[in-house]
């Protein structure tokens, strides 16, 4: 639920400048790794190769990215009307961050930080597990250590 709250309140804001919720994801990527490519993005972005190239070719047409071939690569590249939303929907989603945060004290914001980073780490794990499984590269000592009593 605080999720699709943020993701609410972002993409309101997004909206104003006529920004997709998926585009701004991939452009916050481009905007620190610049010259990427579309593989490298999927793969930071968490999304399947197909849906990148679909959110690319309209960021292509709007005038946000370009794509360049380099060698046996085609490598994006923000261009400045991309790189200039920037200065206006970064504010916007630390709006939203901030509006989220009120009131929270310190301290229960650095508990939570910590335990969502355990629970990333420990998912990241299982997933990794279950592929090596999947592969054959699996031993009875995984298969124990992943079913545990602890649930949510």
């Amino acid at each position: 639920m605080a999720y699709r709250g943020f993701s609410r309140g972002l993409q309101t804001r997004l909206r104003k400048h006529s920004v997709l919720y998926g585009h701004w994801t991939l452009l916050r990527i481009l905007w620190q790794t610049d010259g990427i490519t579309q593989r490298q993005l999927s793969e930071q972005a968490g999304v399947m190769e197909p849906t990148t190239f679909g959110a690319l070719q309209v960021m292509e047409k709007l005038g946000y990215i370009t794509r360049q071939k380099m060698g046996k690569q085609v490598r994006i590249f923000v261009t400045p009307k991309g790189a200039a939303l920037k200065n206006v929907i970064v504010p916007a989603a630390e709006e939203v961050n901030h509006l989220a945060l009120a009131g929270i004290p310190q301290d229960d914001l650095a508990a939570t930080r910590r335990t969502l980073i355990a629970m990333i780490a420990n998912l990241s794990a299982d997933e990794l597990a279950w592929l090596d499984r999947e592969s054959g590269a699996s031993s009875p000592q995984d298969d124990e250590a992943i079913t545990s009593s602890d649930s949510i």
